[in-house]
């Protein structure tokens, strides 16, 4: 160590990471080191991702810049290639850190589905750029059913199917439709065309994990607002003239939005610590068992829910947003400021968090 402060060496600086180094900063000031390691020098807020997909916002107005925001924390640009627990070493593409505590943090890859290769129309919805290629996706698919005359193609062209039902997914699909909308209604060719945003999920209900009262409550928002909303449904044959549903029905469509296919990411696999399909577990307060130095959040932690016995919280902005905020103050707790509090999962019975509103945009605070 080159000073007598402990170091604090967080691991990425996605929704978990960027909040645990900025709440770490906040509560323990200048009594700890906290290092920040990232292979890039911003962070983005995937909860804005529909704003840029219907062009309220711009990519860099959801890319945050580390160093100039985190103030205390020392940024290090590089790629973490090995954690070894037991040196309390982190081993980067730059050198090597050493640490008193670890905030694990590194999120997930975004994976789209094999059967992707089968379709020349399938698009990811987990970055900016990816949300800037389905914006600039629809239109295209819009300006071509303008322009035909076949009914099928036009009916193929201005329908959009979006596989995976969790936050992304219904953002997509509802950010999708307000702007496929917005577009038909300035193009008199398109003012008869029926647009379809088709949601499909083999889950009996949207986003399990929260009460079936507001699951219920959110479909049928979805629906209201013209969005074809069929559970217990997922995608059996992809063709390039569209693809076959398990319940039967073909749809003819040229947009496959795949809003699942995270995992937590590979540097996980080889840490020798105890895991849990595939993330690292970690206990209510975001500890490591048998690692008391070691937390974890967001993508890459198997944090239990508190509120379903035996059940995990799922992979999400939100939850990782969350997450990092409490791995920051348990840490800073374990340090000697304030006290360590449990992950207590609570979603607002609030619609307008599950469907953002995307003709304006969020708080960046």
């Amino acid at each position: 160590m080159t000073s007598n402060r402990p170091q604090v060496v967080i691991v990425g600086a996605g929704d978990a990471g960027y909040q645990a180094a900025r709440t770490l900063s906040r509560k323990v000031g200048d009594g700890a080191e906290i290092v920040l390691v990232n292979p890039t020098g911003v962070a983005q807020r995937r909860e804005l991702l529909p704003q840029v997909l219907t062009g309220v916002l711009g990519p860099d107005r959801i890319s945050v810049p580390l160093a100039e925001t985190l103030p205390g924390v020392r940024v290090v640009l590089g790629t973490v290639t090995h954690i070894d627990p037991h040196a309390r070493r982190v081993l980067y593409d730059g050198g090597v850190l050493d640490y008193d505590r670890l905030i694990v943090a590194v999120g997930g890859v975004s994976e789209v589905a094999p059967v992707s290769a089968v379709s020349a129309h399938s698009v990811g919805f987990h970055s900016a750029d990816q949300a800037l290629h389905l914006r600039d996706h629809i239109q295209r698919q819009l300006a071509l059913a303008a322009a035909g005359t076949d009914p099928f193609e036009r009916a193929a062209h201005c329908t959009f199917v979006v596989l995976g039902a969790g936050y992304a997914g219904i953002a997509a699909a509802s950010a999708g439709q307000s702007l496929s909308q917005s577009i038909a209604c300035r193009d008199p060719r398109l003012h008869e065309q029926p647009i379809r945003w088709i949601l499909a999920d083999p889950a009996e209900w949207l986003l399990p994990d929260m009460r079936h009262r507001l699951s219920r409550a959110t479909a049928r928002t979805l629906r209201s607002r013209g969005v074809e909303v069929r559970t217990r449904t997922s995608v059996g044959q992809v063709t390039t003239r569209g693809l076959r549903l398990t319940d039967g029905d073909f749809i003819p469509t040229r947009t496959i939005v795949w809003s699942f296919g995270v995992r937590p990411d590979p540097l996980v696999t080889n840490l020798g610590l105890p895991a849990e399909q595939g993330r690292i577990r970690v206990d209510e307060h975001l500890a490591v068992p048998g690692h008391p130095e070691i937390y974890a959040c967001g993508d890459v932690s198997a944090v239990p829910d508190l509120t379903r016995t035996g059940k995990l919280t799922p992979m999400s902005s939100r939850h990782a947003v969350r997450q990092g905020a409490l791995a920051g103050g348990n840490v800073a707790a374990s340090l000697g400021y304030g006290s360590r509090r449990p992950y207590q999962h609570r979603i607002r019975d609030s619609i307008a968090e599950l469907i953002p509103t995307s003709e304006r945009p969020l708080s960046m605070a």
